[in-house]
């Protein structure tokens, strides 16, 4: 599978770091969300329904929310990318992710129909990032008011999917 050197600091705003820093400094990020994707299927499905609809505490997301705020998150990196790659150079807006979560309306959907549409996400992701060259995957260009090159945005869909991984395991056993 296509490798892809993790970006450096100057390929994306601080705050990713969080996310980046959690994906392995092998190159192997798009074979990481590969194994990801069949890990967060695996832990979702052992999961009672009752559990995967109902928050661990009050006023927080429940895993099916967390499940559609990961996909939403994906394809709006990927959009970004995909502007970048392309050699866009118009500065690109942020986004309120607490906005789309209660829009989503991810409680009301079966769990089997979030699961596709997040492994169709996923697919169209790994075919786009495995689809660029090397120049396109380090082009920067500016989202949220940072840089952000190609590459620092697949860390970030891979990195912040393992955040949520993490937090599932912690808050929901």
């Amino acid at each position: 599978m296509k490798t892809i050197a993790k970006p450096q600091p100057g390929e994306h705003g601080a705050y990713y770091s969080r996310y980046i820093d959690l994906v392995p400094d092998d190159g192997r990020v798009i074979q990481h969300m590969q194994d990801d994707l069949e890990q967060v299927m695996g832990l979702v499905r052992s999961m009672p329904d009752a559990k995967l609809g109902t928050p661990h505490a009050p006023g927080e997301w429940t895993v099916k929310d967390i499940l559609v705020h990961v996909a939403d998150a994906e394809r709006i990196f990927a959009y970004r990318a995909l502007r970048i790659a392309r050699g866009d150079v118009t500065a690109l807006p942020g986004f309120e992710q607490d906005g789309y979560v209660p829009n989503a309306r991810a409680n009301q959907r079966p769990i089997d129909d979030i699961l596709a549409e997040y492994a169709a996400v996923r697919a169209a992701t790994i075919a786009f990032f495995t689809s660029l060259d090397e120049a396109a995957l380090v082009r920067l260009g500016t989202a949220s008011g940072s840089p952000l090159s190609v590459r620092a945005a697949a860390y970030i869909i891979a990195g912040h999917e393992l955040h949520h991984i993490i937090s599932i395991r912690e808050n929901y056993g």
